[in-house]
């Protein structure tokens, strides 16, 4: 039976995979190999390590597959609380994001290539190459803080939709929508100033929590059945 408790934990199930996998391609891969300014070390780690970069790539598309069905299902979960509200929270979660984890994939796939110093690039000398490559890579950084208003701005439908439905806890729609702003705020300083973006994500990052409390609670708790 495709009970409501049912709809929560396949929603919680798919929140979570999509976070780990994303996790695993947007964190934890690039910080072993990418070396902050200094676009050499970072080349010969990414030339020395080219199958765990490649396993970068992957999971970085896999966790974009994924995120694609997040909120679908959250749609299927709660669009009953409000219809438009599922729909905007489906078009910002979902068709506003996915797509940058694609485009994203190519300023990686170009940094692999300089990296590996194709024949056609043998224009370029080595130390050409690796400043080339670390440039992808930039982009590749400010495309996902650019793409960090909408990881923002999707938590407003969300968390205004776990609020209104009577079968989630409203503290967590609460921390949902704060969630949204602060990571607006960590967007918007990353675009106009970058130098203080890790610190701004350092004062902001406890309140983005509201999106592991709700991902687990779905997994774990599901959603309340009320007796009628």
């Amino acid at each position: 039976m495709d009970s409501i408790k049912t709809r929560a934990r396949i929603a919680g199930a798919l929140y979570v995979s999509a976070s780990l996998i994303g996790i695993i391609g947007l964190l934890i891969i690039p910080s072993m190999l990418i070396v902050k300014g200094n676009a050499t070390a970072t080349a010969n780690n990414i030339a020395a390590h080219e199958s765990l970069f490649r396993w970068k790539i992957v999971c970085y598309l896999l966790g974009g597959v994924l995120w694609l069905f997040v909120p679908l299902a959250l749609y299927r979960l709660l669009s009953g609380v409000n219809k438009t509200l599922a729909v905007l929270m489906v078009i910002l979660g979902s068709l506003m994001q996915t797509p940058l984890f694609v485009i994203n994939t190519v300023t990686d796939a170009a940094a692999l290539q300089l990296v590996r110093g194709a024949d056609f690039l043998s224009v370029f000398d080595k130390p050409q190459r690796d400043a080339l490559a670390m440039l992808c890579l930039r982009l590749h950084a400010q495309i996902e803080v650019a793409g960090l208003i909408f990881a923002g701005l999707w938590l407003f439908p969300f968390g205004v939709l776990v609020y209104k439905s009577r079968f989630l806890p409203r503290l967590l729609g609460i921390w949902l929508v704060v969630a949204c702003f602060a990571w607006l705020g960590i967007a918007f300083t990353g675009l106009l100033q970058p130098e203080f973006q890790s610190k701004a994500f350092s004062i902001a990052q406890p309140f983005t929590f509201g999106e592991f409390a709700i991902m687990f609670w779905l997994l774990i708790r599901g959603a309340k059945v009320e007796n009628k």
